[in-house]
């Protein structure tokens, strides 16, 4: 039976256990009208598949290095003793790009589910669990970034209420290994 919780900043260890892949069958592509004058349309086509590990640019033992987690929340989800899911909600903070100065918001800035676990509704509830938690600490909106390579999770926060807000074809262009990916910003209002 899984169970839930929230934690605190000594669950890092656990947390960093969870995997966090994502199955790859199709993305989004941008296609420009009128070289973008005429607007822009998003077409989901097939790729071959792949997983791509996202923990590799995600870390919870290496918030602190970078950001104040004072008013982050994280919730887990467990197997027995076995870590299986995660999500954590970071606060108001001005260091966090998305946010753009603004303290009326929050970012979903993580949530995952071990690949054995998916499809069994933990998302959902970790989902639910983060969602009232920046609700309880006042947040009047969430901001969640994914790419255009997960449609899974475009998916997930269109059926939560979240708008696709900002997509961004360049914001990763300085990497190699994801220049291609398109940056999607979704807002939900809480």
């Amino acid at each position: 039976m899984v169970t839930f919780k929230e934690m605190d900043k000594t669950c890092f260890e656990m947390y960093d256990q969870v995997a966090q892949n994502v199955e790859v069958k199709s993305e989004y592509r941008i296609k420009r009208v009128n070289g973008g004058l005429g607007g822009l349309i998003l077409e989901e086509v097939p790729v071959t598949p792949y997983v791509k590990d996202l923990s590799v640019y995600e870390r919870a033992t290496e918030y602190e290095q970078n950001f104040d987690v004072s008013n982050w929340h994280f919730y887990m989800a467990f197997d027995g003793d076995i870590p299986v899911g995660a999500a954590t909600i970071a606060g108001a903070n001005p260091n966090i790009n998305m946010l753009s100065g603004r303290a009326d918001a929050c970012v979903l800035w993580d949530i995952r589910v071990a690949d054995a676990y998916k499809h069994q509704g933990i998302g959902q509830k970790l989902f639910d669990m983060a969602k009232a938690g920046a609700q309880a600490d006042g947040y009047k909106q969430m901001i969640i970034e994914c790419q255009n390579n997960n449609v899974t999770a475009c998916n997930f926060y269109k059926k939560q209420g979240a708008l696709l807000g900002k997509m961004d074809a360049y914001a990763y262009y300085t990497d190699p290994e994801t220049r291609d990916e398109i940056q999607f910003i979704w807002y939900l209002d809480l």
